[in-house]
């Protein structure tokens, strides 16, 4: 019987990802913890297993269709369960998802795939890439205060991550990182590296602030602060809000507060009351004035009106002029995202009196909220790719480091597109939402296991020293392991990688 040498068969895959010992055994090195598989068992992430003697990946590879054709027409595909037809290979992408991994990569990548798209010939080179360098940045779009910047997060008793700076509407959090996953308590490192893995996979993970709240996060879901979903991120800051809803305002109230813990609006008093030539109130609200009708310091941060500690607005105000304010003004104070307002009245000894709110200050409130996006928690995983995973691309890896720099190879992780930071290295970013499911996994050392793929002309790949003798045409990959592989349409917001390839 003639052995088949082809670079996809099990005798030439083995020799990449592992190492034949006595009876039957299999040495795994798809990571540092370097199991002794024996047949028939699986190593301890689970993800590899000794079949007859071969390593191989208990999980299919996954391979993206294309459903759009070179003239912009859609193209019938069939769903999830490939019924062996012909696939076209011009629009076939094979993704890192089930490729398995030649770490520490001084082996050919598992899949380098050679194909032609547009005229253009290409070379993907596929692999799972091992990160401790890796970890998450979490978008959380809420006006409540999550805790304070530097704020250690738990998940248990373990540290995992911290709490970074807040952006315009959301809470910002980072988790992970190689000091929680290799350089603290084994326990810490595992808690984190489960932690991470529940997140990429868009599971929910109730962490905890420290002098701060509980928040479960889930990606491309709404967070929950302290038990309590969120429903909208601002509109905007509380001198954004006077600004952008003062003329409708006009005529209907003689005072607007919009209470922020950021900058809390005053409307009589900021360019948008004095340009619509509104009379003062002489209502001064406390903290530190910025600019006129914009303060900064009412109240504390926290989970009340505005993203502040306070239940009563009207604690914020400090003081109320006689010789300015009069009996019958009429005040509104509201938070930024219209979820907190109140009518009120001032009376003849100018006390604010509550009152019913009138429809036209009813109707602005409301498209306050209107105006507001959807609260979501936003997940992108974040790793390092400029170690020993390049020496799978190419023999000369900074020569790879520098034409990803120049644009001319594309990343890719899963197929989905990620953002490539500029300086040194290969840092790469992506929405997790935006992979294939299942996208991720993870090894006991502990270190997340990822997706990625480098796209290039393939006479470029040659120039930079690639591993020539190792690509694979996509007719045979779909010849081989179409059957076994896990089929997946083409996700529409994504762009297609091999579309205006570099």
């Amino acid at each position: 019987m003639t052995k088949d040498t082809s670079p996809l068969s099990p005798e030439a895959r083995s020799g990449k990802f592992g190492a034949a010992e006595a009876e039957g055994i299999v040495r795994c090195d798809a990571c540092p913890v370097l199991c002794r598989i024996r047949p028939g068992r699986s190593g301890a992430c689970a993800r590899y297993a000794n079949r007859d003697g071969h390593l191989v990946r208990t999980d299919p590879v996954v391979l993206l269709h294309d459903t759009v054709d070179a003239g912009g027409r859609l193209v019938p595909f069939t769903a999830a369960a490939w019924d062996g037809r012909a696939l076209d290979p011009a629009r076939t992408f094979v993704t890192g998802i089930g490729s398995g991994t030649t770490y520490p990569d001084y082996k050919p990548a598992p899949f380098i795939v050679a194909s032609e798209h547009a005229g253009v010939e290409t070379v993907t080179v596929v692999t799972e890439g091992i990160f401790s360098y890796c970890g998450v940045k979490v978008k959380i779009d809420t006006d409540r205060h999550l805790g304070p910047e530097r704020a250690a997060i738990r998940v248990g008793a373990e540290e995992v991550g911290h709490v970074t700076t807040a952006e315009y509407g959301s809470q910002m959090l980072s988790i992970g990182g190689v000091r929680h996953l290799t350089g603290g308590s084994k326990k810490e490192g595992s808690v984190t590296c489960e932690t991470l893995l529940a997140l990429c996979s868009g599971e929910p993970v109730t962490l905890a602030v420290e002098d701060g709240h509980e928040v479960v996060v889930q990606a491309g879901r709404a967070p929950i602060v302290d038990g309590i979903p969120e429903q909208r991120m601002r509109v905007g800051c509380g001198s954004a809000t006077v600004g952008i809803f003062a003329r409708q305002w006009l005529g209907h109230a003689d005072e607007v507060i919009v209470v922020d813990d950021h900058i809390t609006g005053v409307l009589t008093e900021h360019q948008a009351g004095r340009v619509l030539g509104m009379r003062p109130s002489g209502i001064r609200v406390r903290g530190r004035r910025s600019t006129p009708g914009r303060y900064f310091q009412v109240a504390n941060p926290g989970i009340g009106w505005g993203g502040t500690d306070i239940a009563d607005p009207l604690s914020i105000i400090q003081a109320i002029d006689p010789k300015t304010a009069w009996p019958g003004l009429r005040l509104l104070m509201t938070s930024t995202t219209g979820e907190h307002a109140l009518w009120l009245v001032l009376d003849d000894s100018l006390t604010p009196v509550p009152a019913e709110m009138p429809p036209a200050v009813r109707a602005v409130v409301e498209r306050i909220g209107e105006n507001c996006e959807p609260s979501l928690c936003t997940v992108l995983f974040m790793a390092g790719a400029g170690g020993s995973l390049r020496a799978g691309v190419t023999e000369n890896p900074v020569r790879l480091t520098r034409s990803v720099a120049a644009g001319e190879t594309r990343v890719t992780m899963g197929g989905a597109p990620v953002t490539v930071w500029p300086g040194g290295g290969i840092t790469v970013m992506a929405d997790v939402t935006r992979l294939p499911g299942n996208a991720f996994g993870s090894v006991p050392t502990p270190a997340i296991v990822a997706p990625i793929e480098f796209t290039l002309p393939r006479a470029l790949y040659a120039d930079l020293g690639g591993h020539m003798g190792d690509v694979v045409a996509m007719t045979d990959i779909l010849r081989d392991l179409g059957p076994e592989a896990r089929h997946e349409s083409w996700r529409p917001g994504n762009p297609w990688p091999l579309r205006g390839s570099p």
